[in-house]
């Protein structure tokens, strides 16, 4: 077991994920891939997710775990292998399984704690030690998705004020960044933003996964 100043300097990278069971998972873009098609692409984009950010697990203090809906344990051990940490996702919305996933990373001594998404291929070693950079000088760090959303989100510990910015969100819509930039402004959170990228969600989207599918 590590000591708690160890423990104190680790930092965590958490990626939300869920297990590729057709039907389940994007779901906006079966009328176009089919379901198995559909399941097939979620799988992809997070291992492949997973491989461009393995650059900044290798050069940082980061560990990441991997928060999944769906499926067992063991299925995800099977997918992605044993070398992860595999927490299953808990609560009702999605902003009470990010704050979960921050107040568990929290307790566990993180002094920094990043967490994004598995469907926004543009991310990558920069986009992940560019965030940990800003929490320097920042309460939180966002990386604006182009549909208003964003795909990764980073906050350090000892300002309980962070939860706002799950509570009461229009997930799914346009206007989570906004809404969580009001929210950490009226709780007096300094915050910083990434370089906009964009996330695969609908049809339209797809072009984007092309653009940055790895060789």
């Amino acid at each position: 077991m590590k000591n708690s100043t160890a423990a104190g300097r680790c930092e965590h990278l958490i990626l939300f994920t869920r297990f590729p069971e057709p039907g389940k998972v994007k779901t906006r873009l079966i009328d176009k891939l089919g379901a198995q098609g559909a399941a097939n692409l979620h799988k992809e984009m997070t291992q492949q997710v997973i491989q461009r950010i393995q650059p900044a697990l290798q050069s940082t203090n980061l560990r990441m775990q991997v928060y999944y809906d769906g499926g067992s344990s063991q299925q995800m051990s099977n997918w992605l292998g044993t070398n992860h940490i595999l927490v299953h996702q808990q609560g009702g919305d999605l902003g009470e399984r990010m704050a979960h996933a921050f107040s568990r990373s929290f307790q566990q001594g993180a002094s920094r704690t990043l967490l994004i998404g598995s469907d926004c291929p543009g991310i990558d070693a920069d986009s992940i030690t560019g965030a940990l950079a800003k929490l320097h000088s920042h309460d939180l760090v966002l990386g604006p998705a182009a549909d208003g959303g964003y795909y990764l989100i980073g906050l350090c510990p000892g300002k309980k004020e962070y939860q706002s910015l799950f509570d009461n969100i229009d997930w799914g819509t346009g206007q989570v960044l906004t809404q969580t930039l009001s929210r950490a402004k009226d709780s007096g959170l300094s915050s910083t933003l990434l370089l906009q990228l964009h996330d695969i969600d609908r049809p339209e989207d797809l072009v984007y996964f092309d653009n940055h599918t790895c060789s």
